[in-house]
């Protein structure tokens, strides 16, 4: 059985999940392959991705593929880019209709795993603080998201940190527009530099 069976068939959180709001059955989104040169790290599946087993299959992935510049066919293709979340399962809401966050015992479970079998990556895109944190540890600046992000020269160009893509972020995108105009274009020509190697 390989890494990504496994990962398919587990229900490690599904007590904690039946508990939430939601209420919701395990089901991990397992995007990757062995030969993937390009890494997204992101946080875990909402519930859109949740019922489309298919990541970031809503607005957040659009506004994702758009920074980074990938069609569709490029950023689903798993041979050339994995999409390893902090956690393969949506996490639930809780109460109040807000998301969970990533059940820590997920990456500590399969990440280090996941990880010895993507030998090919060349650049890793970071999304959103979880995703900073556990990759950069203390390389993740302590002022948060805004000042990890700030610094991406400094892990720039195998690593790129990035705020989560979702629309409650577009007030962070106009209060910070060197990330526009400075970040996404050293990103997309990295991303397009190491897809169209060989």
């Amino acid at each position: 059985m390989t890494v990504t069976d496994e990962i398919s068939a587990c229900r490690l959180c599904a007590g904690d999940f039946a508990r939430t709001a939601t209420a919701h059955e395990p089901r991990p989104v397992v995007w990757f392959r062995p030969a993937a040169r390009v890494l997204i790290a992101g946080q875990a599946p909402g519930a859109r991705v949740h019922a489309s087993g298919r990541p970031f299959t809503d607005p957040s992935g659009d506004r994702l593929r758009d920074w980074l510049g990938l069609d569709e066919a490029d950023f689903y293709d798993r041979d050339r880019v994995a999409i390893v979340p902090m956690a393969f399962c949506f996490p639930g809401y809780d109460a109040k209709g807000a998301d969970l966050p990533p059940p820590r015992r997920c990456a500590e479970t399969w990440h280090g795993r996941v990880m010895a079998g993507l030998p090919e990556v060349r650049v890793t895109f970071l999304v959103g603080g979880y995703a900073h944190r556990w990759h950069l540890g203390s390389g993740a600046a302590k002022g948060g998201v805004t000042e990890t992000v700030a610094g991406w020269r400094d892990h720039a160009p195998r690593v790129f940190p990035l705020p989560h893509p979702s629309w409650r972020n577009i007030g962070w995108l106009k209060r910070n527009p060197w990330f526009e105009a400075e970040l996404l274009p050293a990103a997309r020509a990295r991303i397009s530099e190491v897809l169209d190697d060989g």
